[in-house]
């Protein structure tokens, strides 16, 4: 009995800190939220919703324990106690699992440089979608696109700080939002910018997971001209690819470690371009704020972004 009543008291404080976490994840990263793919925002509304019938529940049951002077838990029929105890046990692991999930899927919220680019102008207009971002030149580019795919749980807004320039030089990009945040959940986001988009051939990149990503895509689309890694490098031999690959990566990085840059090589093909950002570190490949795991930059970020766009706008000039 007493497991029991301590299976539910767990649940019961699973569920206040489903709320906690929610609650959280709104005042400290509502703008990231509202312009996430919506499958984020979805998750927190149905884990606010689960938690709230869990604790509606409790106030019922105690209202009824006090008009009849009984704990409904006493009352229980007593046949398999062992296979409910299990079941509530799992029962309460899986949404302590997904209230963990919630929170560390919470999104590093684009910042004051990446919120200023997404500003439409003469030069790049700029659209956003439920499910992506378009930067588009003035003269609507005539040469291949570049379609990216952000790092893991970063605001897809934030690598426009990056990315614009490129998009000015004549460019047309499409940055990916992706489900949960997560690329692995974004396979078939390069269809989607192809539909959006009429370009002759594409350049497929994108940041630490993102660009792991964009190395498996590059690997099947017939119009696929190039592949840039930023900060980034395949997750197994991608050495036999027929497209020119850039590979940008930073001196202090403590994420994709110049010694990870370093190993992928033999994983790229022999004519990949490495370009290494002196003082960069793995968010300084946009502008998200401080990553933890990450070395310490060096290089101010607007400098380091900088730096970044010319290298893959030189890229992207020399291909065939």
């Amino acid at each position: 009995m007493r497991a029991a009543r301590g299976l539910v008291w767990a649940g019961r404080i699973v569920a206040l800190a489903a709320l906690g976490v929610v609650g959280w994840v709104l005042l400290t990263a509502w703008g990231a939220v509202w312009h996430a793919h919506p499958t984020y925002p979805a998750l927190l509304v149905l884990t606010a919703l689960g938690a709230l019938l869990v604790l509606v529940l409790w106030v019922r049951q105690n209202l009824d324990v006090t008009e009849i002077g009984v704990s409904s838990v006493d009352d229980e029929p007593r046949r398999h106690p062992t296979l409910r105890a299990v079941g509530r046990a799992a029962a309460v692991l899986a949404a302590a699992a997904w209230v963990v999930a919630a929170a560390w899927l919470r999104p590093f919220g684009a910042q004051q440089a990446a919120l200023e680019a997404m500003e439409s102008d003469p030069a790049v207009t700029v659209s956003e979608s439920a499910t992506q971002i378009i930067l588009t030149p003035a003269d609507g580019g005539d040469g291949p696109a570049l379609f990216f795919q952000p790092g893991a749980r970063v605001d897809a807004r934030a690598y426009v700080a990056t990315l614009r320039p490129i998009a000015e030089a004549g460019t047309p990009v499409v940055i990916a939002k992706q489900p949960f945040g997560i690329a692995f959940f974004a396979l078939g986001a390069y269809d989607g910018a192809r539909t959006a988009v009429e370009a002759p051939g594409w350049v497929v990149g994108g940041h630490s997971l993102g660009g792991t990503v964009a190395a498996m895509t590059a690997e099947s689309g017939d119009d696929i001209v190039g592949l840039v890694l930023w900060a980034s490098y395949p997750a197994g031999d991608e050495s036999t690819l027929d497209v020119p690959v850039l590979s940008v990566s930073g001196s202090q990085d403590g994420l994709a470690t110049p010694a990870d840059i370093d190993a992928s090589r033999a994983n790229l093909p022999a004519d990949t371009e490495f370009v290494v950002v002196d003082g960069a570190s793995h968010a300084s490949f946009a502008d998200y704020g401080p990553q933890p795991g990450d070395g310490t930059p060096t290089l101010d970020g607007a400098d380091a972004r900088t730096r970044i766009a010319t290298a893959t706008e030189e890229f992207l000039a020399g291909l065939p």
